[in-house]
């Protein structure tokens, strides 16, 4: 058997111990590229991680209806509450006197009288507040009950439809001839007498009478 030299046995040391550091240079290299990637873009930035779930802003709640928004709430009729206050065209205004022609010294009662001629109920004020006398003699207005009133007062009626009232307290015409001025004086001029004609209107709740009443003083 062949004996080889000790300068062979060097020689595939070195050999092995080359190829040994070889390898652990190409490993080293790879660890380093695997680790550094200095071919990665310097310019790309890590995808944002999902952030806690944040409460909504003040701005994001649904607004509060404030008073000139909330539901208007609907009022009942009148249908519901009564009758009605009464029209014009259903109501009829008649003056009325306690006489047709009065002797010397006898004061003409005056009264209303009201007729309903609508088809439902309805209310008006019939206090004296509303209503006024008026007597004239041709165009020469004489007296009129609101000139010298005292103490008027308000009174609220239903009237039923088809019905006919009058007023149970006359208002009595003194045959002087009234103004604001004259109130309080004894010596008013006073009414002509002698079958001297004279013609009553009235007005009561805003209504008017469609004619007048004649009366004579004797």
């Amino acid at each position: 058997m062949i004996r080889q030299s000790a300068a062979v046995y060097r020689r595939r040391r070195i050999v092995v111990l080359g190829g040994l550091l070889v390898v652990l240079a190409a490993i080293g290299v790879g660890v380093w590229l695997l680790i550094a990637q200095p071919w990665a873009d310097a310019s790309a930035k890590p995808a944002p991680t999902e952030s806690s779930t944040s409460s909504p802003s003040p701005d994001a709640t649904e607004p509060t209806p404030t008073a000139s928004e909330a539901t208007p709430t609907t009022e009942p009729s009148a249908d519901a509450t009564g009758p009605v206050a009464c029209e014009a065209q259903d109501i009829v205004v008649e003056a009325v006197s306690d006489a047709d022609s009065y002797d010397p010294g006898v004061l003409p009662q005056l009264s209303i009288r009201l007729t309903n001629n609508g088809p439902t109920d309805c209310t008006m004020d019939v206090g004296s507040t509303t209503q006024v006398f008026t007597v004239s003699s041709g165009d020469d207005v004489w007296w009129r009950s609101t000139d010298c009133q005292e103490n008027p007062s308000s009174m609220i009626v239903t009237l039923t439809a088809g019905a006919t009232v009058e007023s149970k307290t006359p208002v009595t015409w003194d045959r002087t001839r009234s103004s604001v001025e004259t109130c309080g004086e004894a010596n008013r001029p006073r009414a002509t007498g002698g079958g001297a004609s004279y013609h009553v209107d009235v007005q009561i709740g805003g209504f008017s009478s469609a004619g007048s009443k004649q009366i004579l003083l004797n």
